[in-house]
């Protein structure tokens, strides 16, 4: 098995190293600038980027007008948004860098009526890691948990991403 601890960082993991030279207190705020940038639309729903490692990315969204289903909560495709950035950083921040992450497959059950604001938590376990370095080509059934303002899980995902060789196809 590949030792974690001496794999170097991907592209992803080391920009967002750079920003370790960022006060602590105003890190939070840069790292989601920068990566709402980097993917538009996550900026246009105002996810926020709360904390990115290699084995865990949690972002929240805040229950605001622009994201806002009929009955005033946060509508079903945001939600599907948070829960899918958030397992597509933690498997873009492992990929290798001659590899490109692809969302293969979801599945999204609504349980329970969401109250205020979200959180995605999403993880890879040690070995879905190394497997990750180990190929240029692979799948992995990521972990995600979206939590409201009073505790409860509104919706189960399960998202499946893959990863290829950036190059052109042969």
């Amino acid at each position: 098995m590949t030792d974690l601890t001496t794999m170097p960082p991907n592209r992803l993991a080391r920009q967002l190293d750079r920003l370790s030279d960022v006060p602590a207190f105003a890190r939070g705020w840069f790292r989601s600038v920068v990566l709402r940038r980097a993917v538009p639309f996550t900026g246009t729903a105002g996810l926020d980027f709360i904390e990115m490692t290699t084995g865990r990315v949690e972002i929240g969204i805040r229950n605001e007008k622009k994201v806002q289903n009929h009955i005033g909560g946060v509508h079903a495709s945001a939600m599907n948004l948070l829960a899918e950035t958030a397992t597509g950083m933690v498997v873009g921040m492992n990929v290798r860098d001659d590899c490109i992450p692809l969302a293969k497959e979801l599945k999204m059950a609504f349980k329970k009526r969401a109250t205020g604001s979200l959180r995605a938590v999403a993880t890879l376990s040690d070995e879905q890691r190394a497997a990750m370095q180990a190929s240029d080509k692979g799948e992995v059934n990521v972990a995600v948990t979206v939590t409201d303002e009073a505790g409860v899980n509104p919706v189960e995902c399960e998202f499946v991403w893959a990863w290829i060789p950036s190059g052109p196809r042969k």
